[in-house]
């Protein structure tokens, strides 16, 4: 591996964390917290709609593309910014006390503010995406990805598992403010770093709000794809929305599923995440998509099994729930970089925010969304039929990669 690529990787890595710190507040630790603070199941779920800025930031990405400083670089001039802005929301989030999460107006304002860190995080993402696609080759991208999804679990872990361990056993407002000073150190390189200046081609430059999209979706390619961008996350939304919550009913408290389940859970996504790039050269993008989607849906369906046996399984109970929760991160982990690298090749490289956030947009609308009403029906049918039914939806939502295989060997 050569010097430039190892320090491409690596800045493309240092993004990643800070995109996965606030994410993982929002993903791994918000659930915990809420439901230790008595939080129904059904706001819980309802809290999906903050994650509205990761599945609309397409709105904004042509304009992220189109409007920077060339002083600062294209991706640049919107990454210093924004993680700057993610600092200070994490302080404001330091200084909010958290008992106040048991009235209407305390957990009103708490929403705000996680509102507002997942907008700075998914307008980053577009930018650092942007770069990530502009700087690597075709043969470059399952290694970028896994780098990627890396960088963005092992963020995960320090915002999510690592925070709750903190929250749990520390104090709230330190925690926040560790975090917010990780963020700062974490955006070093970025700041440092000399962007390439990459040109813009005449006849994309002058592309309409409108047209942006519109020639881009227009293609054969992108309407083969459209429904495996739909369909391939709803299974893994569903699933992963009550997984925190049915642990704290199960009686885990915030610093177990902090250490052991949300970061043990992480470092398995990274495992998953480099052996997937690895595999994903090995077998071909269609075929990595295909069975990794399969193994998905056997992680899903590991946590009905769970939730059915749990009282029967005395003392490795525990780790059982550890363990399983470990196996699906890892097959996630396989299925996201398969994934992804798929997403950076159908990108156009004059508008690469642009492309790459559409497609990621269109599987958190259908991934997230699904999400909302897991509350709902975790409620009325309870965790094992839920978990279950998750499943079943997986290995279902995979016609469309069936589909999108026979249209590449037409």
């Amino acid at each position: 591996m050569n010097k430039s690529l190892n320090q491409r990787l690596a800045i493309l890595a240092t993004l990643y964390i800070a995109q996965g710190l606030p994410t993982g507040i929002f993903n791994q630790a918000l659930p915990a917290i809420l439901r230790s603070y008595g939080v129904s199941l059904t706001i819980i779920g309802l809290t999906s709609w903050l994650a509205i800025p990761w599945a609309l930031k397409f709105l904004w990405s042509p304009y992220v593309d189109r409007f920077f400083s060339p002083h600062r670089g294209r991706s640049r001039s919107w990454i210093l910014p924004m993680q700057a802005l993610a600092i200070l929301t994490l302080i404001g989030i330091a200084f909010f006390n958290p008992y106040d999460l048991a009235t209407t107006k305390g957990i009103y304002y708490f929403f705000f503010l996680m509102f507002l860190l997942n907008l700075f995080a998914a307008t980053q993402d577009i930018a650092s995406d942007a770069l990530a696609i502009r700087t690597l080759g075709y043969e470059e991208r399952a290694l970028g990805n896994s780098v990627q999804v890396a960088g963005y679990r092992f963020g995960l872990i320090v915002g999510g598992g690592f925070l709750l361990y903190l929250v749990g056993v520390w104090d709230w407002q330190l925690a926040f403010l560790l975090l917010a000073m990780l963020m700062l150190l974490i955006s070093l390189p970025i700041f440092f770093y000399q962007e390439p200046v990459v040109e813009v081609s005449p006849s994309e430059e002058h592309l309409s709000y409108r047209q942006v999209f519109k020639s881009f979706m227009s293609t054969s390619a992108f309407r083969a794809w459209f429904w495996v961008l739909v369909t391939y996350k709803v299974s893994e939304g569903l699933g992963s929305a009550m997984v925190k919550p049915m642990m704290i009913d199960m009686g885990f408290k915030l610093q177990q599923i902090g250490l052991f389940v949300s970061v043990l859970g992480s470092i398995a996504t990274l495992l998953g995440a480099f052996l997937g790039g690895a595999l994903t050269r090995y077998f071909g993008r269609y075929q990595a998509l295909l069975w990794f989607g399969l193994l998905q849906a056997v992680g899903i369906a590991s946590y009905g099994f769970l939730s059915w046996q749990w009282h029967s399984m005395g003392h490795i109970a525990a780790w059982l729930v550890y363990s399983v929760n470990a196996l699906d991160h890892f097959v996630s982990g396989l299925a996201t970089v398969a994934l992804l690298t798929i997403v950076m090749d159908q990108c156009r490289r004059d508008h690469a925010g642009s492309d790459f956030t559409l497609q990621v947009s269109i599987l958190a609308i259908f991934g997230g969304s699904a999400g909302l009403l897991a509350g709902v029906v975790t409620d009325l049918v309870g965790y094992t039929a839920y978990y279950l039914l998750s499943a079943v939806l997986g290995v279902l939502f995979l016609w469309p990669v069936l589909l999108w295989g026979r249209w590449l060997r037409r």
